[in-house]
């Protein structure tokens, strides 16, 4: 049996908690929910629990990463600055996302940065829980190559997307990626739904790597076809299938034309 790691009685007092519904939001991640029981305990109880407003730094650039963690409510934004001074949005991670265990075992400074989306609650593991986590637990140590796995796959289908899918098919893509990880569920099938993350058109111009220009050129036609709606801090989807036919189309064409 797994020896249980306690934290010190003054801190397991002292610290804030997780709500329910973070707790449950961390535990909708397909990851974490296949882990060993023993296992999410042990991660829940040594995490230290941190709240953030909006813009608040989690991660700088060039810094060693001291502590491996997940966002239970609110979302992060991850961002690198290139050596010619150009900030190149990387991504926004919803809750249930665990971050930088690479980086905290790996011991060298961040390639990129990170910043609260909004209002938002972080659990974080220090690097000693999280070697002790894997000296006590023997499944942990693969968990964690599978979690690797899943990050490079992602990195791979994206460097794909860029190489062969033209704006207008990667702008459809990402609104149908950011509605899927933080829109709420379905109320009718047809029904609009908001993409339940707050964007200005820079912000989703420079997730796409795109110029604020050509982005808002894009979501204007998008709109004009009926499949989404501009609101002042973000989009609503009227039709998720409409945008996905558009994804479908442009990769068969790059199917074609290599």
């Amino acid at each position: 049996m797994n020896a249980t790691l306690r934290p010190s009685p003054d801190a397991q007092s002292q610290r804030p908690l997780l709500t329910a519904r973070e707790r449950e939001a961390i535990g909708r991640s397909p990851w974490f929910a296949a882990l060993t029981p023993s296992l999410r305990h042990d991660i829940l109880r040594l995490g230290r629990v941190t709240r953030h407003a909006h813009g608040e730094a989690i991660v700088e650039q060039g810094q060693t990463m001291r502590d491996w963690f997940t966002c239970a409510s609110g979302a992060l934004r991850f961002r690198r600055t290139t050596p010619a001074g150009k900030q190149v949005t990387l991504a926004y991670v919803e809750p249930g996302v665990w971050v930088g265990e690479a980086e905290v075992l790996y011991g060298r400074p961040c390639t990129y940065e990170a910043h609260a989306h909004g209002p938002t609650t972080l659990l974080s593991v220090p690097e000693t829980a999280l070697r002790s986590l894997l000296q006590q637990h023997p499944t942990f140590g693969e968990a964690l190559l599978t979690l690797q796995a899943w990050s490079m796959r992602s990195l791979y289908t994206m460097m794909e997307d860029v190489a062969t899918m033209p704006l207008r098919a990667r702008l459809a893509k990402q609104l149908l990626h950011l509605l899927e990880r933080f829109g709420a569920p379905y109320a009718e099938p047809q029904a609009s739904r908001p993409l339940g993350l707050s964007l200005t058109q820079d912000e989703l111009a420079g997730l796409l790597g795109g110029s604020r220009q050509r982005v808002n050129v894009e979501l204007k036609w998008l709109e004009q076809q009926g499949l989404i709606s501009v609101r002042p801090r973000g989009v609503e989807v009227h039709d998720a299938a409409g945008l996905q036919t558009l994804v479908d189309q442009a990769a068969d064409e790059g199917k074609t034309g290599g």
